[in-house]
């Protein structure tokens, strides 16, 4: 299997980063990580962000974004995260007006070609990352991919989440397929239990010990720690011919905090990506 350099959504520790910036990133790339894809950055400049990240070690690969900020800055925004030397830029998470179903969705797809210019003139690609609302269907068809062939994919690449993907009752192994060619970057994401109106809040609610029960409340586990087959993910990664995989947990569990899970995390992935 070909060996994917590994990134952490920074998303995952912002409790730890909040306090300790550059030291929470070294201890990032102490543990492994060959990436960082930010959701923030703490008010630190272009520069800052960039110099940190060359002295650890670790490629900047890409940023969320909300929409709706990039939307209305576009120019500075992709000069921003291009300075920093992130390859790519992403739509994150879609709140409920600008979901498909609503009478906005249509603004998130004429948006996505402004976001992908501007993103192109700085060097960089836009990507979407979903969750699983993308798997309504519109006329017999999923609003992910309805977001997908309305866009070009020069303007617009994917950031599956396989947790969002199974979750929206896909398989996420022939969902990363179905993109080959457009998924350069991949988000790796574990979970027990069933979709239930709570999994927006990030919550952890440890009801079992039994990490592959099933039959319990949703909740984010560490990569490996839950239901997700990732040997098969990653063979399909390979065959899409994606760059990045990269690790997240919306929210810690099991007792752990969330550096412990992201160490859990890359542990477990050193033993089958290699």
């Amino acid at each position: 299997m070909k060996k994917f350099p590994v990134a952490l959504q920074l998303y995952s520790v912002r409790d730890f980063l909040s306090n300790d910036f550059e030291g929470t990133i070294q201890k990032i790339k102490d543990m492994g990580y060959d990436g960082v894809e930010f959701a923030g950055t703490y008010g630190k400049t272009a520069e800052e962000v960039k110099s940190i990240c060359q002295k650890i070690g670790v490629t900047a690969i890409s940023a969320h974004v909300a929409f709706n900020e990039m939307m209305q800055d576009p120019e500075n925004i992709m000069k921003y995260y291009s300075e920093i030397g992130c390859k790519y830029i992403v739509i994150p998470y879609l709140t409920e007006e600008y979901r498909p179903g609503s009478s906005k969705f249509n603004e998130v797809i004429e948006g996505a070609k402004v976001l992908g210019e501007a993103a192109k003139k700085h060097g960089m690609k836009l990507l979407y990352h979903n969750h699983d609302f993308e798997f309504k269907k519109i006329d017999g068809e999923y609003a992910l991919d309805i977001l997908y062939n309305k866009v070009s994919a020069d303007l617009l690449q994917t950031e599956l989440d396989t947790c969002w993907v199974n979750v929206g009752g896909e398989n996420p192994t022939e969902y990363v397929k179905k993109y080959a060619g457009r998924a350069p970057v991949l988000h790796l994401k574990d979970f027990i239990g069933q979709k239930s109106d709570k999994m927006y809040a990030l919550i952890g609610l440890d009801d079992t010990n039994d990490t592959k029960n099933t039959a319990v409340a949703f909740e984010f586990r560490p990569v490996g720690q839950g239901l997700q087959d990732f040997v098969s993910i990653l063979n399909a990664a390979k065959y899409a011919e994606t760059e990045w995989i990269v690790v997240e947990q919306d929210s810690p569990s099991c007792g752990n905090t969330s550096m412990e899970c992201a160490k859990m995390s890359i542990d477990y992935l050193k033993t089958i990506n290699k």
